[in-house]
């Protein structure tokens, strides 16, 4: 069973990964890049369930939080169009 739900937030990551490439304006790759980043960390953590290891929960919550600096930090730069300041 967690096998099907690994290989469906793969299909989702595609999806996410498409937008990110093709997306229209700026702020929807932005908004694509951070939904992409949920998607990969949940599938982390399932990967930690699936082979019984809790590295991997530790490798899952660094990512989030790196993840979610990077969506602050893109966030600020197209708005401004500089990072120091």
């Amino acid at each position: 069973m967690t096998a099907f739900v690994l290989w469906g937030l793969l299909l989702t990551a595609a999806v996410g990964f498409w937008r990110v490439i093709v997306g229209p304006t700026i702020p929807d790759r932005i908004v694509a890049a951070d939904t992409l980043a949920t998607i990969l960390t949940t599938f982390i953590a399932l990967l930690a369930v699936y082979f019984e290891n809790a590295v991997f929960l530790d490798i899952a919550l660094a990512f989030a939080v790196l993840s979610f600096a990077d969506v602050l930090i893109m966030a600020k730069y197209f708005e401004h169009g500089e990072l120091h300041r």
